[in-house]
């Protein structure tokens, strides 16, 4: 273990980071202007998005491409309660469970498959729920879309609406993030890692997976709902474009930049979704698309882990640089003997890295 690693390992260095944390998301929220703070805050409800596709694809290696649906039917569960007046914990609950049960009778039927048929079913998704929020109109506000206002900050907080809102996002998606690493790192975690490499391995230990896969596509649909609250909460409107085929694949792509498999990938691929767009559309708004592939490909060939993988890859570099300088200043060590040492040392190395 590194010295770096044996120091952070430490209890209360892990105690002050956190306070340290959470006394920075506090702080933030008052510091920040308005734009800042709504755009930090969209970033927030997209993390959650792309965690939610990151629990089935990331790791447990499904293919899903509806993620965005649950998002939007979240979305629209939030804004019809609030239209109606129901009671907003009631709203919130109906909003996570309600896509939740979907998602949990589409995986019971969809899991059982593989491979592209599991894509082609999570694509079907998008593709039915746009027409079918354009004919529920009178739940859906058809085209036109709706919105609901509910998300002003009370006056007794002295808070400006931009700033209450960040403020719900931190403490909703924070508490989604905290659950969702305990869950991938528990023995749930375990499972899905041992589903997404062989089926057949995890079958002969006693794994089920099919009964991993349901459990990840609900789990999934969960956190979509979390991330339709929050984007109302945020945004106040929402219309069938918000869970289009095209939004999907750009969360799909999110996930890829940001790391698949990683905690800390879902909130960079977060911050990839809201970002990206406004700087392209900056640097020419007719190559939008054009430049957004365009980096896709880049992390692709220079970051197969996405961004996550950053910091592993530097340190990676940095120890193969360093075995070179001391094979080449040590004159006296055979040649056979130095080739062997560094093989043995760098797959120890990357097996560190790995873990």
């Amino acid at each position: 273990m590194s010295a770096a690693a044996e120091f952070f390992s430490r209890r209360w260095v892990r105690v002050a980071v956190a306070v340290v944390v959470i006394a920075a998301l506090v702080l933030l929220p008052l510091a920040l202007p308005e734009f800042a703070n709504q755009t930090v805050a969209r970033i927030g409800v997209f993390a959650v998005a792309v965690l939610g596709l990151n629990v089935v694809m990331g790791y447990t290696g499904q293919v899903s491409l509806g993620q965005i649906f649950f998002v939007g039917f979240g979305a629209y569960i939030t804004a019809y309660g609030v239209q109606n007046d129901w009671n907003i914990v009631l709203t919130f609950v109906a909003a996570i469970v309600l896509p939740g049960v979907v998602g949990l009778l589409i995986a019971l039927a969809a899991a059982r498959l593989g491979g592209l048929a599991i894509a082609m079913v999570t694509i079907a998704l998008p593709i039915v729920g746009v027409p079918l929020a354009k004919r529920l109109s009178e739940f859906t506000g058809g085209s036109q879309g709706i919105s609901a206002r509910f998300t002003n900050a009370p006056e007794w907080t002295g808070l400006y609406n931009d700033q209450w809102q960040l403020y719900i996002v931190i403490l909703i998606g924070g508490i989604v993030f905290l659950l969702t690493r305990n869950l991938v790192r528990g023995k749930y975690g375990r499972a899905f890692a041992i589903v997404k490499e062989n089926e057949a391995v995890a079958s002969s230990m006693g794994i089920s997976p099919y009964r991993y896969k349901v459990l990840a596509f609900t789990v999934a649909s969960l956190i979509g709902g979390v991330s339709g609250f929050l984007y109302m909460v945020v945004v106040q409107y929402t219309s069938p474009e918000t869970m289009s085929f095209g939004h999907s694949i750009q969360l799909l792509a999110a996930m890829v930049i940001g790391g698949a498999g990683s905690i800390v990938g879902s909130l960079l691929g977060g911050a990839y979704y809201v970002l990206a767009p406004q700087l392209t559309n900056a640097i020419d708004a007719n190559l939008t698309a054009v430049l957004q592939g365009a980096l896709l490909l880049l992390v692709l060939f220079l970051l197969p882990g996405g961004l996550a993988s950053l910091p592993a890859r530097l340190r990676r570099l940095r120890r193969r640089s360093r075995r070179h300088e001391g094979a080449g200043g040590s004159p006296d060590t055979p040649r056979g003997s130095a080739s062997a040492h560094d093989a043995a040392e760098g797959t120890h190395t990357e097996r560190q890295d790995q873990a």
